[in-house]
Order: structure tokens, then C-alpha cells, then sequence
């Protein structure tokens, strides 16, 4: 019965120690990077009005416990997002919702450069156990058919070939909204933020639910 009681003892205290491990794993929030260009930064926007920011508001609204970092550069390119890769995605990132490439078609950059940068940074992502959500990007309109059906086939392609989340156009239901957008047409005011906000948060939470059980 000694013998009994000690094992039961320290059956008990590995389980309580099992479950505090687990407590505290739960409880660590998800780290989210949010990597891009200006659409991503804030571009002319008051620094509370970025899309990461509101974005993390939102989410905590909802209930999910998440820190959302800034990772966005202005007039940044798939290349330059590669390039930056390793310190804008530091230690103890679980996700990244990836935002790169309309620098790229406005300049008319070759659509297969563009991929090409953009699969070696969710390889490098995933090689990490960094879950990835891709919001795809839409060339303008004026470059010419063959040059817009390309480089909009890029995204789609590398959420299907790469098996990762996708959410098909960023600037969905902003772009072209005159009230949305800035002088330039291009980039949104705070009220264009939250209506990207709330388009994407669904995807964002399949996001989270990704990780969560990594994480918890």
C-alpha cells in the first residue's frame, strides 16, 4: 500500500503538472505578423488607424486573444518582403497574414518574379511552423489583359499549390469606393480599414483556429 501511495503521489503530481503546462500554453496569446506594403503600414494614416491595429481590436472584440505586429513597409515588393523575411518575422510568430505584390504590378513587374518571391517566403514560413494566410492582389486594370490575367492568377495558384489560407483580394469592396480611399484612389482612409477589417475576419479566425491548437 506504501508503494501504492507513492505512485499515486506522482501519477497525481505529473498530472498537475501536465495540466499547468497546458494552462499556460493556452493562455499565451497568437502572435500574428501582418507582412506588407503600404496597405499594411498605414500609409498617411494616423498609426491607430493601420489595418494590424484595428485589426487586433477587432479580434479582441470577438474573444481571441491576439498581439497583431506591424510588419508593413510602404512601397515595399515581393522581393523586399523576402528579402526582410527573417527579422520581420521574429521568434514565437505563430502566423503571418501575407500582403505583398501590388508594388510589384503597379512598377510591371514580371508576374513570375513576383511568384517566385512570394513561394520561397511561405516555404520559408512554413518551414517554420508559421501558419500563413495569403490576401490576394489584383493588377490594375490599364496593364492589358495579358499582363492583368497573369499576375491575378498568382495568388489563387499559390493558396491551392502551397495548401495555405486564402482570402482572394485585400482591398475587396474598398477599391475604386472614392470614399474609401485616399486622394490617390489608392490607398484607404480609416473607414476603408474597417470595412477591409470586416471582410476579412473570418478568415483570420480560420486563421487562429490553425494555431490555436498548436499554441493551446
Amino acid at each position: 500500500m506504501f508503494v501504492t501511495a507513492i505512485f499515486n503521489r506522482r501519477l497525481l503530481i505529473v498530472m498537475c503538472t501536465l495540466l499547468c503546462t497546458m494552462t499556460i500554453a493556452a493562455a499565451e496569446p497568437i502572435r500574428i505578423v501582418a507582412l506588407g506594403d503600404s496597405l499594411m503600414a498605414g500609409y498617411r494614416l494616423d498609426s491607430k488607424y493601420a489595418f494590424p491595429v484595428q485589426l487586433q481590436i477587432a479580434l479582441r472584440e470577438k474573444g481571441h486573444d491576439v498581439i497583431v505586429a506591424n510588419a508593413g513597409v510602404s512601397g515595399d515588393t515581393a522581393a523586399g518582403g523576402l528579402a526582410r523575411l527573417d527579422w520581420s518575422v521574429p521568434e514565437g510568430t505563430h502566423a503571418v497574414i501575407l500582403e505583398l505584390g501590388a508594388n510589384d504590378a503597379l512598377r510591371g513587374h514580371d508576374p513570375v518574379k513576383t511568384y517566385e518571391a512570394l513561394t520561397k517566403i511561405i516555404a520559408k514560413l512554413k518551414d517554420r511552423g508559421i501558419a500563413v494566410l495569403i490576401a490576394g492582389m489584383k493588377a490594375p486594370r490599364n496593364m492589358g489583359k495579358d499582363y492583368v490575367e497573369t499576375f491575378d492568377r498568382i495568388y489563387p495558384y499559390l493558396a491551392e499549390h502551397h495548401n495555405v489560407l486564402f482570402y482572394p483580394f485585400f482591398l475587396d469592396g474598398v477599391a475604386g469606393v472614392a470614399d474609401l480611399n485616399q486622394r490617390d484612389g489608392i490607398h484607404p482612409t480609416p473607414e476603408g480599414i474597417a470595412e477591409i477589417v470586416r471582410r476579412i475576419i473570418p478568415s483570420v479566425e480560420s486563421l487562429i483556429g490553425l494555431v490555436r491548437p498548436a499554441a493551446g
